[in-house]
């Protein structure tokens, strides 16, 4: 999954060219990208930048499951539909706005050492359901962008969790996430499919958008996957022979998703969290020949930095930690920002996640990561 540190002048190199009001483009649950580009940015509320915050800060191991956090912005409308120079710059803890890279590094770096240790509940307000427009707030989180470097990414959202809302949440949205738990995959699986975007996933072009992806939204999870189902339903944003993807090629993105799902509850046992509504994304290059070519290169140039000869580069070797030395980690980061993207597996939305110490681990959302667990390492075989 590599390594989370805070961000440095190179990593911050487009930084700049975002906060100086590049135009964005918005995906349909409001989130802003630099198209083609390394950053994030997602309108949220105060509490999900303090979890970011508090995770980088106080729990590094728990943070490298997360997007690498940059930063946080003020957005200049937050409200509008259109937003061509939505972000003002970084905010430091005094309020005032830092654009140069000198400045945003000592503005994160000073945001993360002052993170609170506890978060505060938010405020008891009559629950209004989004129905998927935009979070009105005058606040972003600036993130590593997952699907950066990627011919063409495969990406698949999995809402974790069988119950899905927060303590303080109001009774009327406790009632109708119970519902949708309930008539879902959450219900004894502890996910729910959120949404697929598949290259070439169909033999009818009429059913692929103007970049060659089959979309799944937000009803495909809730009215097409059940239990009985699931596996196939996972099959389908893995095994793709149109684009490439055969079944050996699949199984060795599946058995390198089964070995990233497995860290992520390693480290979730060792952590005492309480989220709702958050997920996994999971994300791999979906062109078979561009995969392939990734793989090889990966394996090349990790066996020419381990000192050995360029043997056994079958697709089972996936990512280019194998074979490595984990006490090499300056090499091992140079060579890792070098390499073709593969696949990454992230944790993601955090905006009703909070630490809970002395409450043991998060079971309800490990409920969620254990059964993607066996779904993929079925997938592997």
């Amino acid at each position: 999954m590599g390594h989370k540190e805070l961000p440095n002048r190179d990593q911050l190199r487009d930084y700049n060219y975002a906060v100086a009001g590049h135009p964005f483009f918005h995906d349909s649950a409001g989130t802003m990208c630099v198209a083609d580009g390394e950053l994030f940015i997602k309108p949220c509320t105060q509490s999900e930048i303090d979890f970011y915050q508090s995770a980088n800060r106080r729990h590094p191991e728990f943070a490298n499951l997360m997007p690498l956090f940059m930063g946080s912005l003020m957005l200049s409308d937050p409200a509008a539909e259109g937003i061509d120079e939505a972000v003002a710059g970084v905010i430091s803890e005094v309020g005032d706005i830092k654009t140069t890279k000198e400045q945003i590094v000592a503005s994160v770096a000073a945001q993360i050492a002052n993170a609170p240790v506890e978060l505060q509940p938010a405020d008891d307000v009559t629950w209004i359901p989004t129905k998927g427009r935009k979070i009105k707030t005058d606040k972003a989180v600036v993130l590593e962008n997952a699907t950066y470097g990627f011919k063409q990414a495969n990406i698949l959202d999995v809402k974790l969790g069988v119950r899905l809302w927060a303590d303080d949440a109001p009774v009327e949205k406790k009632r109708r996430f119970d519902k949708l738990s309930s008539e879902t995959t959450h219900g004894n699986l502890g996910f729910r499919i959120a949404g697929m975007r598949v290259f070439r996933g169909s033999d009818d072009a009429s059913e692929l958008d103007e970049e060659g992806y089959k979309i799944y939204d937000k009803d495909y999870g809730r009215l097409s996957v059940n239990d009985s189902n699931v596996v196939d339903e996972f099959r389908k944003f893995v095994f793709n022979e149109t684009a490439g993807i055969d079944r050996e090629l699949g199984k060795a993105v599946c058995a390198a998703f089964v070995r990233d799902l497995g860290r992520v509850q390693e480290v979730m046992a060792r952590h005492e969290s309480r989220m709702y509504s958050t997920s996994l994304l999971f994300v791999f290059e979906g062109d078979g020949e561009a995969l392939r070519a990734a793989i090889e290169e990966n394996n090349a140039l990790a066996d020419s930095a381990n000192g050995k000869s360029s043997l056994d580069r079958t697709t089972k070797r996936i990512d280019s930690g194998i074979g490595l030395d984990d006490e090499d980690d300056d090499d091992f980061d140079e060579l890792e920002a070098s390499l073709p993207q593969i696949y990454t597996l992230k944790l993601i939305d955090f905006a009703h996640a909070q630490w809970a110490p002395g409450q043991g681990p998060d079971e309800n959302i490990l409920t969620g990561v254990r059964s993607l667990e066996r779904i993929f390492d079925e997938m592997a075989q």
